[in-house]
């Protein structure tokens, strides 16, 4: 599931999960051996590769809270590391907008910039248009 401390942890402590203490979850996480850079690069892999999502929004992905609960130096590994064409992730972003929504090219290319949509380069969002059938 390539999880981070964080994750592993609230999954061990939670009502909805194991339900160990946290001292039984907090031993767990300090005995385990894992290579928690690696465990990010493959999530952000499996975001790139089912979700096509933009470097950016791997990255907040990866580091959120509420997401995956990677370090900001474990996502930055993983963001460094992955191989991504993310000129195609946002062109697959914009096929589905186009394909779903009916949404103009313009609004697209909005929805692709935004930083409260998907949060790709200009230059990403200008490829997917440019490209777009």
């Amino acid at each position: 599931m390539h999880m981070s401390k964080a994750g592993i942890y609230n999954q061990l402590v939670s009502e909805y999960g194991e339900r160990f203490s946290p001292e039984a979850a907090q031993y767990a996480i300090d005995s385990v051996e894992m290579d928690w850079n690696v465990n990010a690069l493959n999530k952000a892999k499996s975001y790139s590769d089912t979700m096509h999502m933009s470097k950016a929004g791997i990255y907040d992905q990866l580091i959120s809270e509420h997401g995956e609960g990677f370090t900001p130096e474990e996502a930055q590994y993983a963001i460094d590391h992955v191989e991504a064409d993310w000129n195609a992730n946002a062109l697959e972003k914009a096929k589905d907008y186009q394909g779903s929504m009916s949404m103009s090219p313009a609004a697209i290319h909005d929805q692709l910039t935004s930083v409260h949509g998907e949060k790709f380069t200009q230059e990403e969002a200008d490829y997917a248009i440019a490209n777009l059938n």
